[in-house]
């Protein structure tokens, strides 16, 4: 028998942005179960169905209205840059007010970008923990003061409701909802798809300061590409910088201009990455997976789950696998 598939209804206001609302459809279309099903229905939809201007020069025809969101199991709310939308005016269309009154204490709501005012306006932050994009804090701040607005990072998941940063950050709080539904194979294999990183912690910073690097300078590629296949070794940055013949002072710089982040804790999360991996997907106990992983040691590897995603190495098993020992 056919399961029936998740439901993300993507909300498409006047002024749309046309970047997130095409990664959103790519990312949550490309996840497919193992026999190459798809596991979610992505659809739009729009305060008045018709014909709706986007940030380009090009308009978008949406089928659907609010109704829609009645029976979306989440709720994707996107930038817009619309005359009379919140992030203007800090209030909500009324069919939208009345549709989310009626679907906010049962529907995952996520938003990307400044598609925070609307889940703002709605009054579903109060008393939370929210992201915006930077560039919008201070106007978000002096309309939503009952909201607790951190800047700084690339989403914030309050369980039912998520908000993430910047346009980018919309792939991260994606792949954040689909390893959520369904592991880190799955998510894995759609940053894969679309050629991204598969996993950021939403804690990291929104956006880096460094310059880019110029494109003929020496990139760090070969190193991280050696790491991957040796994460149960000790790694250091003289090994890595070793690899690609520079000094570890200048590839430690050369790394975070290309990364956005330091080798050590780009190791952690690729690291952390493999173990998730192989909690889903063997049986190994989890000693041995900590090992393969490079943790070195059980304790190090729940310390490190317990920060990075809040639950145990049997908890993570038993939510994916259904398998209820601490093997």
């Amino acid at each position: 028998m056919t399961r029936r598939r998740h439901v993300v209804a993507v909300l498409v206001r006047p002024g749309v942005n046309t970047m997130e609302l095409g990664l959103v459809h790519q990312l949550f279309a490309g996840a497919v179960s193992d026999g190459g099903e798809p596991l979610y229905e992505v659809v739009s939809c729009a305060p008045e169905p018709g014909t709706v201007s986007t940030s380009a020069d090009f308009a978008v025809s949406v089928e659907h209205g609010p109704e829609l969101l009645d029976r979306a199991d989440t709720v994707v709310v996107l930038a817009s840059y619309g005359a009379g939308e919140p992030e203007n005016s800090g209030t909500l269309h009324p069919a939208l007010q009345a549709t989310v009154d009626r679907i906010g204490v049962r529907t995952r709501l996520a938003s990307i970008c400044t598609g925070a005012f609307v889940l703002a306006a709605a009054g579903l932050l109060d008393g939370k923990r929210a992201t915006t994009h930077w560039h919008a804090t201070d106007r978000f701040r002096s309309l939503f003061p009952a909201v607790s607005l951190d800047p700084d990072v690339l989403y914030v998941d309050e369980g039912r409701i998520l908000t993430s940063a910047g346009e980018a950050s919309g792939i991260d709080l994606c792949l954040h909802l689909i390893r959520t539904d369904h592991g880190a194979a799955v998510a894995n294999r759609v940053a894969r798809m679309m050629v991204v990183p598969p996993h950021r912690a939403g804690g990291q910073a929104q956006f880096i300061r460094r310059p880019v690097p110029e494109p003929r300078t020496s990139s760090t590629a070969r190193a991280r590409a050696w790491a991957l296949e040796r994460l149960e070794q000790p790694l250091s940055v003289g090994r890595l910088a070793a690899v690609e013949s520079m000094s570890p002072r200048t590839f430690t710089r050369r790394f975070r201009d290309e990364v956005g982040t330091s080798a050590g804790q780009w190791l952690a999360q690729q690291r952390l990455e493999r173990a998730l991996d192989l909690l889903e997907n063997t049986d190994r106990p989890v000693d041995r997976i900590a090992t393969d992983a490079g943790f070195g040691t059980g304790t190090s590897l729940r310390q490190h789950m317990k920060a990075a995603l809040g639950v145990s190495p049997r908890a993570y098993r038993r939510t994916f696998r259904g398998v209820e020992t601490d093997q």
